[in-house]
């Protein structure tokens, strides 16, 4: 009878401390917007983040560089007009291209090319019922966790956008390589991303590479928040202003996600002002050396800056569309038959 209290016991603990570890993980998700669910493809499309994960095994096995091409991708499109996948958009007689846009012309072009061969892959298992924007989303989940980031998950049901985004409003949404803190802080603000948020977003630049045209502003004059031995390093793979070279956005592991992007900054070692500028302002440096002595609380804040960013202005419901092609809105994709989604497959459930 003894033995049997002992495993009722256990069997207790075991479901109260996994009730616990629950609680908390809910405590750190932030809230989701209607229409937007944890298990939206449940039903509908139920392998579609493992078909994106086996895939992309596949593409970094060869290419661990392209992780961070379809991170950013994912920053670029949420930031301008929403999550609505429009960064992927070409431009066409319904409007112009945002990737024709300046600071969109250094989007890896192959980041472009694997979305679409996502998107083939999952809608030839499940039909046409998982959006490019949603790919995006998982793609850029899965380029953190296997590059070695965090885990976590991605609310899904993001519609893909029929709008175009005005001309120049890259230039407003998106913070450019030259942007200061204050600059940062405001055009965060106005997307309802805080100050813990923007540094934690911003260490997403601990893969990646950058051009040299986006830094050697300071080079020449050699800027005297920069390590002058890292500096001189700069020099020989950017001897001139224009060179259109490239380096990696952090020196100390540039392929691995993990919290040496803000040991970086606190050795003034930063490539681009909007890096360095952010342990340099006191609104943000104890941010910043938090960050670089305790990766789990980098981890944590990243996860959840990734899925407040991933749900700005999303289209849900039934607005938007399910784009045939992720580069091309249906209505002018001419190779495109007239067909609804449900031809295709059973619509996903809300949940």
């Amino acid at each position: 009878m003894a033995r049997a209290f002992t495993c009722s016991f256990l069997l207790i603990s075991s479901l109260l401390v996994a009730s616990w570890f629950s609680a908390i993980e809910a405590q750190t998700k932030p809230p989701i917007k209607n229409g937007l669910s944890w298990t939206f493809y449940q039903n509908s499309c139920p392998k579609v983040e493992s078909i994106i994960r086996k895939e992309l095994e596949k593409v970094f096995k060869k290419d661990i560089g392209q992780a961070a091409g379809l991170l950013r991708l994912h920053f670029h499109d949420c930031f301008v007009k929403g999550c609505d996948g429009s960064v992927l958009l070409d431009g066409s007689a319904g409007g112009p291209s945002e990737k024709s846009e300046l600071p969109n012309l250094t989007l890896r072009k192959e980041a472009f090319k694997i979305v679409n061969r996502l998107r083939e892959l999952v809608h030839e298992e499940c039909g046409r019922v998982v959006s490019c924007s949603d790919i995006v989303a998982i793609a850029a989940r899965d380029s953190v966790v296997l590059t070695g980031g965090p885990k976590y998950d991605v609310p899904l049901g993001r519609r893909d956008g029929v709008v175009f985004a005005e001309v120049n409003q890259t230039f407003t949404d998106l913070v450019g390589p030259d942007a200061n803190t204050t600059t940062i802080l405001t055009k965060l603000a106005r997307k309802n991303l805080d100050a813990t948020d923007a540094v934690a977003l911003s260490g997403g630049h601990t893969i990646g590479i950058g051009h040299c045209t986006s830094f050697t502003d300071r080079l020449y004059p050699q800027d005297p928040t920069m390590d002058k031995t890292f500096a001189n390093n700069l020099k020989r793979t950017c001897p001139k202003k224009d060179t259109d070279n490239t380096t990696f956005l952090d020196i100390r592991s540039p392929n691995k996600f993990d919290n040496k992007y803000f040991v970086d900054l606190m050795n003034r070692q930063g490539l681009f002002t909007s890096d360095q500028d952010l342990y340099t302002d006191k609104r943000t440096r104890d941010i910043v050396k938090s960050f670089a002595v305790n990766e789990s609380l980098f981890f944590e804040k990243f996860i959840i800056g990734m899925i407040k960013m991933g749900q700005l202005d999303v289209v849900t419901g039934k607005q938007g569309e399910i784009r045939a092609n992720c580069s091309v809105r249906n209505s002018d994709n001419k190779y495109l038959v007239s067909v609804t989604e449900e031809d295709f497959g059973s619509s996903a459930e809300m949940r």
